[in-house]
């Protein structure tokens, strides 16, 4: 099912913040010059009732003239000629208004105020008088709301073109995401060995492109290893179910001359083997979905190794072959199955050793904390080649399948389960003659 979730689309929501954020930049510089205005229109207001200030000061007492109450009105007539916005009120300061003789019956919704007092001497006294001059600021406040309204309109005009052109650009910056889409497309099981072309891509894109290769190399390798291990499979349980038919067709072909006793433990041999390869498949499958060990305390790994070693004592004397346990351990292990491991580790060993050598068992704590168990003999060497592929399932390094009837390829397999079922890995090494094959595992 595709999901078709547009709350999801990274395109609208790269839109949507770039809009967001141009909203917020142009928002403030609109604020800043709202602010700018603003002030600059008080601080325009403050100067002009200042210069008011000071000539109402001047005609109220620089000039004799100006202390005839007629002349004086006059003056403060010609004064407000072509000042509709300013309203000038003087009384005396017990309350007897001197300017206008009529009070002021017009007064502004906005005004700023500027009141002082100032000392007026006549020939007969000395009057105190408060003057009171008001400036009408409705002009000013009509036009910072319409600059106010103005830049809101320009910041959402702004935004809105900035988005419609930010979603063209993130839909062309997002166009090489869409190739690479395009290129995923293609890749199915038929063609695993198809990858990603970077080249040409962003360099943000180009760490996801080579995950993306590394990831389907790895798909490859185990589609192929998978492939290899169904046609192992097939052909282990092949070979033993060919020769229950044909021992089955022979009996009853000729049954007076068969003897149905060696007939029955000829398929009964067969029918064991088949239920270890199936039981060594259904361990491995285990391990494989991370099953853990079943830890118990062990104070020396090397009477484990000396109980297994007693246990090889024929088939060792047989090849002959001697062993030698070097160093000890102990922890938390899964004595069986280690014993297991072990057991496959030694026969292995057994099998490709030089006679009358010895084959060595190393055991050691490793600086990493984990515990090192390594079974050394003398012999051809490995393949280096080989080395990494050691414990796949059903792998043989021997071409003609060596000892095909007696082993089905799953014991260094089950070695390397164990391995993983103690939290450890696999080691392998094989140089002038000199192979060490064993796991490094966790003691708790």
């Amino acid at each position: 099912m595709r999901l078709t979730h547009t709350r999801n689309s990274l395109r609208q929501r790269l839109s949507w913040w770039l809009a967001l954020q141009s909203f917020a930049g142009l928002g403030a510089v609109c604020i800043v010059v709202y602010l700018v205005a603003a002030s600059s229109f008080r601080e325009r207001q403050n100067d002009a009732l200042v210069q008011k200030e000071m000539v109402v000061r001047h005609l109220l007492t620089a000039s004799k003239e100006h202390r005839d109450p007629e002349i004086l009105a006059h003056r403060l007539d010609d004064f407000l000629i072509g000042h509709e916005d300013l309203q000038l009120e003087i009384s005396e300061v017990g309350g007897r208004l001197i300017y206008p003789l009529t009070p002021n019956k017009k007064i502004p919704d906005r005004f700023r105020q500027k009141i002082f007092e100032i000392t007026r001497t006549t020939d007969t006294a000395v009057t105190a008088l408060k003057v009171n001059i008001s400036l009408d600021i409705q002009a000013d406040e009509k036009l910072l709301h319409r600059l106010a309204l103005t830049l809101f309109l320009a910041a959402i005009s702004g935004a809105i073109v900035v988005s419609l052109g930010g979603l063209s650009l993130v839909s062309l910056g997002l166009r090489p995401v869409r190739q690479l889409a395009d290129q995923t497309r293609k890749v199915t099981t038929d063609r695993l060995d198809h990858r990603l072309d970077g080249e040409g891509q962003p360099s943000e894109l180009i760490p996801l492109v080579e995950q993306f290769n590394a990831l389907l190399a790895r798909i490859e390798q185990a589609y192929t290893q998978l492939e290899g291990f169904n046609a192992d499979v097939a052909h282990e349980l092949c070979t033993p179910l060919a020769i229950l038919i044909a021992n089955n067709e022979l009996a009853l072909r000729n049954p007076e001359d068969e003897d149905v006793n060696e007939v029955l433990a000829s398929n009964l041999e067969e029918l064991h083997r088949l239920t270890g390869i199936v039981n060594d498949m259904l361990f491995v499958s285990q391990a494989d979905r991370g099953v853990s060990a079943r830890r118990t305390s062990t104070s020396s790994l090397a009477g484990v190794v000396a109980e297994v070693v007693d246990y090889h004592e024929a088939v060792l004397s047989e090849a002959g072959l001697q062993v030698e346990i070097v160093g000890d351990a102990e922890g938390a292990f899964d004595v069986p199955l280690l014993r297991r491991a072990i057991s496959n580790l030694l026969g292995n060993a057994t099998r490709h050793a030089i006679r009358d050598t010895t084959v060595k068992v190393s055991i050691k704590r490793l600086e990493s904390g984990l515990v090192s168990l390594r079974v050394v003999n003398f012999g051809e060497p490995v393949d280096p080649a080989c080395l990494p592929r050691l414990f796949d399932r059903f792998f043989r390094g021997d071409p003609a399948r060596t000892h095909g009837q007696a082993n089905h390829g799953l014991g260094l397999a089950i070695v390397g389960a164990i391995s993983r079922m103690h939290k450890g890995r696999t080691v392998a090494s094989s140089q002038d003659g000199v192979t060490s094959i064993g796991i490094e595992i966790s003691p708790r």
